[in-house]
């Protein structure tokens, strides 16, 4: 059953929402584009995991007691993590498909 139909939203639409809101960069399809991008992520991830570190030290020492930015913190920082774990999970996946590719 196509239910694309029904909500009105398909890969189209998207597609063009994503070009007009500069989600996506259309310009560079290149390997170095994919790579810069993770590293990217990367380094996001590392940022947020170090502002839940310094949020939980600071909520620590007493010196914050807002748990509610505590907890959001530790959240974004889980999710950046558990999102980079699957990509890299995906990319180990797809390199040891190519290994076992026959020549």
């Amino acid at each position: 059953m196509d239910i694309s139909m029904l909500s009105g939203i398909n890969s189209d639409y998207l597609t063009t929402y994503a070009k007009q809101n500069s989600l996506v960069n259309t310009t560079d399809d290149s390997f170095g584009s994919v790579l810069s991008s993770m590293l990217n992520s990367i380094d996001e991830t590392n940022d947020l995991q170090n502002a839940a570190e310094q949020a939980e030290i600071q909520f620590a020492l007493g010196k914050s007691s807002n748990t509610h930015d505590l907890l959001i913190a530790e959240s974004k920082a889980e999710v950046a993590l558990q999102y980079t774990v699957a990509v890299r999970d995906k990319i180990i996946e797809g390199y040891k498909e190519l290994m076992q590719m026959q020549i």
